[in-house]
């Protein structure tokens, strides 16, 4: 994969996917990025009009290393309006190697096939407690840490073919796309109980996020952290494509402090501790792993597929 993003080399990416499709899917209006455990969204089209390209033959793209991510751009049509659609089955994610305008690369590439909105989904850890594994949020904001400190997709010489030089994120998560989402969630029968609306922070990874940090993304008003979506919903709305996002709630985030080393030694020692009355929970039994971010996306796979569909088929009514 090129260390550089210019227009020749997404032109080059573009030509060699596009000049392999049939008419039907010169131009597609819908994207839709699959996150960890939910390439199987891809399964809900119809696999008579399905074309796939791997991400090792097109020019500048890279087959994700992530387990849970296919490493392939699919075309079908898409739920009961029969959408052409384009499905990105897994992403290139900045902890493993890859530059943000690397990340970013097939979002450019779709703006080129036609997509004018993006479905953004993702597997996140809670940080809100009203939030339980197995939920979804919808993204109408994010904390974009990585960027704040300079990582960011727009660094470097302005693409102006695609966007200009400082691009509003203030509007980045389409309300009329957020209204759909939970729309399509009662008309497919997804309990609202178990869709939230809320603040999706990305941090660089690949490590989960210590107690700590955790602590602070919940204390600026975060609801949900992940190592994802953002540099591509910034890129998505650089080029002026709407953006839906949609975050599966895989693990719950360790937030709390856990036992107090110095306490539990003045406790045995028979020593006044009451000054040091931290809250305490065993750590070990809760600690995030990526084995249960697979488990619950598995688990969730049926409902997101019917969502993802019904979402699909709103948006060809509510134009």
């Amino acid at each position: 994969m090129p260390t550089t993003i210019n227009e020749s080399a997404i032109e080059t990416s573009f030509e060699y996917i596009h000049s392999r499709l049939p008419e039907e899917f010169k131009s597609v209006k819908l994207g839709i990025i699959c996150g960890t455990g939910l390439g199987t969204l891809v399964e809900t089209i119809d696999p008579a009009t399905k074309h796939e390209f791997h991400y090792g033959d097109i020019p500048g793209f890279s087959p994700s290393k992530v387990i849970g991510h296919a490493s392939k751009l699919v075309f079908g049509h898409l739920g009961d309006a029969r959408t052409p659609t384009v499905f990105m089955v897994g992403r290139f994610h900045y902890y493993e190697g890859h530059t943000m305008q690397q990340c970013t690369l097939p979002v450019r590439v779709m703006k080129l096939l036609g997509v004018e909105t993006l479905i953004v989904t993702n597997a996140a850890g809670s940080l809100n407690p009203n939030q339980k594994v197995g939920d979804l949020m919808v993204i109408h904001d994010h904390i974009f840490l990585p960027g704040l400190v300079g990582n960011h997709p727009l660094i470097g010489t302005n693409l102006n073919s695609f966007g200009t030089r400082f691009p509003s994120m203030s509007d980045a998560y389409s309300y009329r796309l957020r209204r759909l989402a939970f729309l399509a969630g009662h008309q497919v029968g997804i309990s609202l109980d178990t869709m939230h609306e809320g603040v999706y922070c990305m941090v660089g990874g690949p490590s989960f996020e210590t107690s700590a940090e955790s602590r602070l993304l919940a204390q600026n008003g975060g609801d949900a952290v992940g190592m994802s979506t953002i540099p591509e919903v910034v890129v998505a709305r650089h080029c002026g494509i709407q953006v839906l996002g949609i975050s599966l709630m895989t693990n719950a985030v360790v937030i709390t402090r856990g036992r107090n080393a110095k306490k539990d030694v003045l406790i045995d020692a028979g020593l006044p501790h009451d000054h040091l009355a931290h809250e305490e929970v065993e750590r070990d039994a809760i600690v995030a792993n990526h084995e249960e971010v697979l488990e619950t996306g598995a688990a969730r796979t049926a409902d997101m597929q019917r969502l993802v569909k019904k979402i699909a088929d709103l948006l060809v009514t509510d134009q």
